[in-house]
């Protein structure tokens, strides 16, 4: 049993979006983030991932979560995205799983709100493609009940 206990820096990452802890664990497959979005008018997507897939919970506060999913011609080929939306809360706690293939973005329903995600891959830029907020027709408002 080794009595050796290791330091690590944890990455950060901040825009005018989220604030972000990247890598927090040293996992040789994987990687573990924790993002922080202290403004409700931010909206943090779209990109998906040629091979890696993601693994979303809510540590803090509420998410909406929009998700796009390619719709196919009879010749295999991408004609438009359907977009779906979950919500995950502290208060109803979930884990979304979100394949290779799927656009995906988030936007904080309340101030101070904390995801954590998993993702399968360690992060490689090659593998993720962008796309504009809006680019799929998608309102990241929220109904009034």
């Amino acid at each position: 049993m080794s009595t050796v206990v290791e330091n690590q820096i944890t990455q950060y990452h901040e825009d005018d979006r989220a604030q972000r802890l990247l890598n927090i664990f040293d996992l040789p497959e994987g990687q573990i983030n924790v993002t922080y979005v202290n403004s409700t008018s931010h909206i943090v997507a779209w990109h998906m991932h040629k091979v890696q897939t993601d693994y979303f919970a809510c540590l803090k506060g509420s998410f909406k979560v929009g998700l796009a999913f390619p719709v196919y011609n009879k010749g295999g080929n991408v004609v438009k995205h359907e977009v779906k939306w979950e919500y995950i809360s502290d208060r109803y706690p979930k884990t979304l799983k979100i394949p290779p293939g799927v656009y995906h973005g988030y936007k904080a329903l309340e101030p101070g709100s904390m995801m954590l995600y998993f993702l399968t891959e360690k992060y490689d830029l090659g593998d993720e493609i962008r796309a504009h907020v809006g680019g799929f027709g998608e309102d990241w408002g929220t109904e009034n009940k």
